[in-house]
């Protein structure tokens, strides 16, 4: 089995291409939609090809260790989207092989790498160091002109946010914004950058104007203008 050089950013395997920079993953040339820990999971599998990989390393990995999620449910529900968004089967795998009670293993053959920038936590924009922005202000926007975002409180939430847009559930939408697990919060709206281990991805922030004054929330990085 071929395995990437550490500077890969583009794996080829069968008739899909996943690039590690921007986090996308493509068939035949059409974008699929993977996203979040999903897409980093699938990453994280790619970096080591046929070898194990275990739930362990992914929860250090990718679950940070202050958070407190369901991690079990979190996770088995990662890999289902994996599977999912690659036509693959727990049964009778193609692609991520399960090793019960120890974690999976990337099975097929890495067939082409474009070699580019690594990334650690696929993202969308450049990486940038996480210390650069901790204690900058920036401003909330939204890029198709609406006039309020929906911030999720913290990580899980953010990815709770994903799978019910995914699955078209306003009522699940509306559910989070209910348990203020989403806050509505005005484009324009100036917030503090608290922490930002994963920048590429979002940041945490204060929010320093509005209802939500003083609160934290978790703010996805397509959300911020004004940092580098």
């Amino acid at each position: 089995m071929s395995e990437p050089n550490k500077s890969a950013g583009r794996i080829q395997f069968d008739v899909y291409q996943a690039d590690l920079c921007t986090g996308e993953l493509r068939k035949n040339g059409r974008k699929i939609r993977l996203t979040g820990r999903p897409f980093q999971i699938l990453a994280l599998l790619l970096e080591r090809p046929g070898e194990l990989l275990t739930r362990e390393e992914i929860r250090t990995r990718l679950w940070p260790a202050d958070t407190f999620v369901d991690f079990e449910h979190g996770m088995n529900s990662a890999i289902r989207k994996v599977r999912d968004a690659l036509g693959d089967s727990a049964k009778k795998p193609r692609f991520v092989e399960t090793l019960a009670r120890r974690g999976y293993r990337f099975i097929a053959a890495l067939e082409n790498i474009v070699h580019a920038p690594p990334a650690t936590v696929p993202s969308t924009t450049p990486v940038v160091s996480a210390n650069e922005w901790v204690g900058k202000e920036a401003i909330v926007t939204d890029a198709s002109g609406l006039n309020f975002v929906l911030l999720p409180v913290d990580e899980e939430s953010l990815h709770e946010k994903e799978k019910c847009e995914a699955a078209s559930d306003d009522l699940g939408i509306s559910l989070l914004v209910a348990a203020e697990k989403l806050l509505l919060v005005s484009c324009g709206t100036k917030v503090k950058i608290l922490e930002a281990r994963q920048p590429n991805l979002g940041c945490s922030v204060r929010i320093l104007k509005g209802q939500f004054v003083g609160a934290t929330a978790f703010a996805p990085r397509q959300f911020l203008e004004g940092l580098p």
